[in-house]
């Protein structure tokens, strides 16, 4: 789990890609990823699989009791395929990674289906920060004991995101 606290290694994401880079990132912290055109979820670091360079783009991320913290979000700035992201129960994800994960250009666009589940650091600030997610269609919540606003975060949410289905299963 160190590498989840390394640094950024940009001259890999310039080599090989940033589906491929973003991919090793994620699977080494734990977190699983889904390509483009497939089913399967790939969890295996050693079991990338290989072929031409920006065949295999990620379309989904798993990111369920993982080590993925926001050091490492700059892997995320050149996917531009994700769709659907779930973070669940990660200990480092808090408010400061919402806010980047909503002001990253190419999820802004693609970013249709959003899971926040048992992330205990996550607040009010970080889910309101998600509606620069302007393509979200589908946000759910669930065991976020940091949020205290329910009624007001949801509301602010749906007002900025008309076509946003929120769901929350929130105490």
């Amino acid at each position: 789990r160190s590498f989840c606290l390394g640094r950024v290694d940009y001259e890999r994401i310039e080599a090989v890609g940033p589906d491929r880079a973003a991919s090793e990132w994620l699977l080494r912290c734990g977190a699983l990823v889904r390509y483009q055109g497939y089913q399967k979820w790939q969890q295996d670091y050693n079991g990338l699989p290989t072929g031409p360079l920006g065949k295999y783009k990620i379309e989904a991320i798993n990111a369920t009791d993982s080590c993925i913290m926001y050091r490492g979000f700059d892997y995320l700035d050149g996917l531009e395929h994700v769709t659907e992201i779930t973070l669940q129960k990660c200990i480092y994800i808090q408010d400061e990674c919402l806010q980047r994960l909503s002001e990253t250009k190419n999820l802004q666009k693609s970013l249709l289906q959003l899971k926040i589940i048992s992330c205990g650091n996550v607040t009010d600030k970080g889910i309101i920060a998600l509606h620069k997610l302007t393509n979200l269609e589908y946000l759910y919540l669930s065991d976020l004991p940091g949020i205290r606003e329910k009624e007001t975060t949801a509301r602010v949410l749906q007002q900025a995101l008309p076509n946003l289905e929120l769901e929350l299963d929130l105490e």
